[in-house]
C-alpha cells in the first residue's frame, strides 16, 4: 500500500515529509496473455473517468433488483449520500438465489478448511438451503427487519450463513472479531442496541480449542437487553447454557424449512454496522447500506482481480470479523457468484507451509492477504513455499498496511513465481470497497505503490489548504466525489460522522492518511496522520490502549504511539508513570501490563514495549506531545521541543530506553 514507512519523518503538523526513497523504477507489465484477456480495459477506465454517474449506473446492472433504480447518486445533502434509492434489492439474494436460479447451484461456493485439517465443501445450493433455515430461526426468534444482530463468531461456515440470514430478512448484522474482550463487545451490543447475538462453543487454533461463549456471557452481564444468544457447537467443549436466553443452532436452525422468500428493502436499507477504532477512543459505529455497497464492492472484486468466477479459485485470508472479510470474502464474492476458500486456523499450525499446502490442495489462482502475512513468510524463508505446486496462481493482492517494496519483490518471486501481477490495494472500513489499486491488464505495476484510483472513484493528493498538489509532492490522501460503497453515517451520530470525515477540507472525504505523488502521478501512501495505529493490518486506537493501561491500579499516566514495526507494518509502544503505591521490580509490572491491555482490549492489543518512566513530554497546555515519543519510538533524532514544559524529559525517556 505504500513505500516503507520507516523512511519517511513525520512533519509537525502529523502530516509525512516527503523522501527521495519514494521513487521506484522497476515496473512489472502484466502477463500477455492476462493483458489481452483483462476485464478492464483502457477503454473502461477512460468511459469511467468521463461520466462516473454513467458508470455506476451501469454496473449496478451486475445486480438483480426486485425494482430497478432509475436514480443514480442523490447528493442532495452532502456528505449524506444516497445511491440508487428508489431501487429495491435483496443483498442474500443476489448472494445466493439468483445463481441458483441461473443453473449455478452445483458450483461451490466455499471450500472450507478447519484449523484441524477437517474440511467441507458447499455449494451455492447448499449454502442458499441453509441461509434459509437460518432466516427462518431468526424469525421465530422475534428478528424483525431493522433489528441490530451480533455475531461473535470463528471462520466457519455458520458465521457466513448467520450474516447471509440476517441480511435476507432485513436485520443489519453487527459482527465482532472473535478475538476481542467482553468488554470489547459489550460495549458495541449497547452501542448499536443488540438483542440476539449468533456465536460458537469456541473455535480452534492451533489444534487446541479456544472458548467464545465464557466472553458472550460476560458481555450479556452489561446488555440486559440481550434476550436471546444463538450458540453454534464447534469444538463440543462443555457450554453453559443460560435458560431461557441460550439455545443451539443445531436445536433451532436444523429443524427450520429451507424455503424461504426474500424480501425487497430500500437500496438504503442497512445492511451491517461495523465498529473501527476512532482517535477519540470510542470505536466508531460504520453504517453501510446494500445497494452502492453490493455494486461498489461487486465491482471492484471483479476490476481489480480480473475475475473468471467460472474458472478462478479465490482466496482472501482476511477474518471475518474484519471489512476486508465482509467485503472481499463474503459478499462481492458470493454476488460475483466466485468460488473461495475459508480457512479457519493460522498460517504456522500444523506447520509453516499451511497456506501454501491450502493454495496446491485447491488450485488457488488468486491470493489476497496483508503484507504482515509477507514479511512473516519471508521471515521464515522462501525453502517453505518452494516445496508447494502453486502454479495455480495468477494474480495476487496487497491489503490491511503498507507494502514495502522489499516484500512486494519476494512476494512476486518466491509466490507469484515472477508470473503474477501484484494489485496493492487501499481502502478502508469507511469505504467499503477498494479505492485505489492498479488494474491488472492495464496497469504497469510499481512495487511500493498504490498507483491509481479504480474506475469511477476520484481521489487527490491536497495541501493544508486543500489545493492539489503537483507530482512529485506530497500531502493528504482525499476523495473528492461520492463512491457507491462509501459508509453512510456513523451509527447514531450524525454529527460526529461529519466532524470526523468532512471537516477538514471542504466538501471533500479525507481519509485521515497522508500520501505523495511521485513523478509518473502514481500514488504512495504515507500512513495515518492522527493517532491510530495499524497494527497488522487491525487500526488500534492509542486513547483505547492509554485507558486500558491507565484502569491498571499501578499506572497514574500512559502514552501510547506507533512505531513501524517490519513484520507487523507498525508496533504499540507505551510510556507509563506508575503510582507511587506501585511495588515489584520493573520487569514484572512491566509484563503485568502487557497482559492487561490483552485482556481489556485484545492480545493484538498488547504493546510490543512499554518503558516506565518518570514524566511525560507535555506542552504548557498539557497535551501529550506523542510526536515527540514515536521520534523516540523508531530511534530517530527527537523534533522540535520548544513547546515543552520541560524540554528535558526527552532526554531522560531516550536514556531509558536504551538502557532497556
Amino acid at each position: 500500500m505504500s513505500a516503507d514507512q520507516s523512511k519517511t519523518e513525520p512533519a509537525k503538523d502529523g502530516a509525512e515529509t516527503l523522501s527521495n526513497l519514494l521513487k521506484e523504477d522497476r515496473t512489472f507489465p502484466p502477463p500477455a496473455e492476462m493483458a489481452a484477456n483483462a476485464n478492464v480495459t483502457p477503454e473502461l477506465v477512460a468511459r469511467a473517468d468521463a461520466d462516473p454517474e454513467a458508470f455506476w449506473a451501469e454496473q449496478a446492472k451486475r445486480l438483480t433488483w426486485g425494482t430497478e433504480p432509475t436514480q443514480i447518486l442523490d447528493w442532495s445533502n452532502p456528505p449524506f449520500a444516497k445511491w440508487f434509492a428508489d431501487g429495491r434489492l435483496n443483498a442474500a439474494h443476489n448472494a445466493l438465489d439468483r445463481h441458483v436460479e441461473a443453473g449455478h447451484g452445483d458450483r461451490i461456493a466455499f471450500h472450507f478448511e478447519g484449523d484441524r485439517g477437517d474440511s467441507r465443501d458447499i455449494t451455492y445450493a447448499e449454502l442458499t438451503d441453509e441461509v434459509c433455515k437460518a432466516a427462518n430461526a431468526l424469525t421465530e426468534l422475534g428478528v424483525k427487519a431493522g433489528d441490530r444482530v451480533g455475531i461473535y463468531m470463528p471462520m466457519i461456515p455458520e458465521t457466513i450463513i448467520a450474516m447471509l440470514a440476517c441480511a435476507r430478512i432485513g436485520a443489519p448484522h453487527m459482527v465482532v472479531f472473535a478475538g476481542f474482550s467482553a468488554d470489547a463487545l459489550a460495549s458495541r451490543i449497547t452501542d448499536c442496541g443488540v438483542e440476539v447475538v449468533i456465536t460458537a462453543d469456541g473455535q480452534f487454533r492451533r489444534g487446541e480449542p479456544t472458548a467464545l461463549k465464557p466472553a458472550v456471557d460476560a458481555a450479556c452481564e452489561q446488555c440486559p437487553g440481550v434476550r436471546s444468544v444463538l450458540v453454534v457447537q464447534r469444538t463440543g467443549e462443555k457450554t453453559e447454557m443460560v435458560e431461557g436466553r441460550d439455545v443451539w443452532w443445531h436445536d433451532v436452525v436444523d429443524r427450520q424449512s429451507s424455503e424461504h422468500t426474500p424480501e425487497m428493502f430500500d437500496a438504503e436499507h442497512p445492511l451491517y454496522i461495523m465498529y473501527t477504532s476512532g482517535s477519540t477512543g470510542k470505536p466508531k459505529g460504520i453504517l453501510h447500506t446494500t445497494g452502492g455497497y453490493l455494486v461498489g464492492t461487486a465491482f471492484t472484486h471483479w476490476a481489480s482481480f480480473d475475475l473468471k468466477p467460472e474458472t478462478d479459485v479465490f482466496w482472501c485470508a482476511a477474518d471475518v470479523g474484519w471489512v476486508t472479510g465482509h467485503s472481499y470474502l463474503v459478499y462481492a464474492p458470493l454476488v460475483n457468484g466466485a468460488t473461495s476458500v475459508l480457512y479457519e486456523g493460522t498460517p504456522n499450525s500444523p506447520h509453516q507451509g499451511r497456506w501454501w499446502e491450502i493454495v496446491d490442495k485447491y488450485k488457488v489462482s488468486i491470493l489476497y492477504c496483508a503484507p504482515t502475512a509477507i514479511r512473516t513468510f519471508m521471515k521464515w524463508g522462501h525453502e517453505i513455499p518452494a516445496k508447494y505446486d502453486l502454479s495455480s496462481l495468477r494474480l495476487l493482492g496487497s491489503v490491511g498496511e503498507p507494502i514495502n517494496p522489499e516484500a512486494y519483490i519476494w512476494f512476486r518471486t518466491h509466490i507469484g513465481r515472477e508470473n503474477c501481477p501484484i494489485v496493492d490495494t487501499w481502502w478502508q472500513t469507511e469505504t467499503g470497497m477498494h479505492l485505489i489499486a492498479p488494474m491488472p491488464g492495464v496497469a504497469e505495476a510499481k512495487p511500493g505503490s498504490a498507483q491509481h484510483a479504480v474506475p469511477g472513484v476520484a481521489v487527490a493528493v491536497v495541501d493544508e489548504e486543500g489545493r492539489e498538489v503537483a507530482n512529485g509532492e506530497g500531502g493528504y490522501l482525499v476523495v473528492k466525489k461520492p463512491w457507491p460503497a462509501m459508509l453512510r453515517t456513523l451509527w447514531g451520530d450524525d454529527q460526529r460522522y461529519v466532524d470526523t470525515y468532512w471537516s477538514r477540507f471542504d466538501g471533500l472525504y479525507f481519509a485521515g492518511d497522508g500520501a505523495k505523488l511521485d513523478e509518473d502521478g502514481d500514488i504512495w501512501l504515507l500512513g495515518r496522520v492522527d493517532d491510530v495505529m495499524n497494527v497488522s493490518g487491525h487500526r488500534m486506537s492509542t486513547t483505547e490502549i492509554e485507558s486500558a493501561l491507565v484502569s491498571h491500579d499501578t499506572v497514574a499516566e500512559a502514552a501510547v504511539v506507533g512505531a513501524s514495526d517490519p513484520t507487523t507494518g507498525q508496533a504499540i509502544v507505551a510510556f507509563v508513570i506508575l503510582r507511587e503505591s506501585a511495588t515489584g521490580r520493573e520487569e514484572d509490572v512491566v509484563e503485568e501490563l502487557r497482559r492487561h491491555v490483552a485482556t481489556e482490549i485484545s492480545p493484538i492489543a498488547k504493546p510490543r514495549q512499554i518503558m516506565v518512566v518518570d514524566e511525560l513530554p507535555k506542552t504548557r497546555s498539557g497535551k501529550i506531545m506523542r510526536r515527540l515519543l514515536r521520534d523516540i519510538a523508531e530511534n530517530r533524532e527527537v523534533g522540535d521541543v520548544s513547546t515543552l514544559t520541560d524540554s528535558t524529559v526527552m532526554d531522560q525517556i531516550a536514556k531509558g530506553l536504551k538502557r532497556g
